[in-house]
């Protein structure tokens, strides 16, 4: 049986998905020329977003938490605070402690797409950014897969260390199956998808921002 619901976001994730373009920090962490002290830029400006992040879907939870959506966008700032509590491992793995990690100023391309997430929050249609969300995290976890792998072949990093890329490498099919169910049997209106659409075009040109930060 099908649900247009999930059809709709997996059509929207494909129209979204970046292709073969691979962020180049990326590709270089993968063949061993990235040095490390960027995944210790990634670590700290990761800290500033992810606190930030959590603080936007738990707005987005109680602007719809008469409904299932609320529930949904609770659960992603519960993974947001999991994810928190993976940091300080990588960061020390990187020889960055806690005030190490605080003391770092934030850049201003690496900050861009929790700033937009934060207007999300304030003003958005609650469905559309939801659709949105969650079409952009297949390449988002594809990322930090080939970047886990990464760090335990090139700088032998535990499993601890790579913790915070390992939570995000997971699967976005549930997540997606549980957006789907959240938002209902019914289609989505056009307003709604042109909406979720531009808002996903955002997430996508703020998240690349981030990258292109970080190598540059």
């Amino acid at each position: 049986m099908t649900h247009p619901t999930l059809d709709r976001i997996q059509q929207l994730r494909a129209e979204l998905a970046p292709g073969d373009t691979t962020p180049a920090l990326v590709t270089a962490l993968a063949d061993g020329t990235a040095p490390l002290s960027a995944v210790a830029e990634l670590a700290a400006q990761q800290h500033r977003i992810i606190s930030s992040d959590r603080r936007s879907l738990l707005l987005l939870a109680t602007r719809c938490a008469d409904r299932p959506l609320g529930a949904w966008f609770a659960t992603l700032a519960e993974g947001e605070s999991a994810a928190l509590r993976t940091l300080p491992a990588l960061a020390a793995a990187c020889g960055l402690d806690d005030r190490a990690v605080a003391a770092r100023a934030p850049l201003p391309g690496c900050q861009a797409y929790p700033a937009y997430l934060a207007w999300l929050a304030l003003n958005s249609r609650p469905p559309a950014a939801a659709v949105a969300m969650v079409a952009n995290f297949a390449a988002w976890g594809g990322y930090c897969a080939t970047i886990a792998r990464a760090l335990r072949r090139r700088h032998g990093f535990s499993d601890e260390a790579c913790a915070f890329f390992d939570f995000f490498a997971q699967p976005s099919s549930g997540l997606e199956q549980q957006a789907a169910d959240a938002l209902g049997p019914e289609p989505l209106d056009e307003p709604t998808l042109a909406a979720a659409r531009e808002y996903g075009l955002l997430l996508q040109a703020y998240e690349q921002l981030f990258w292109r930060t970080l190598t540059d």
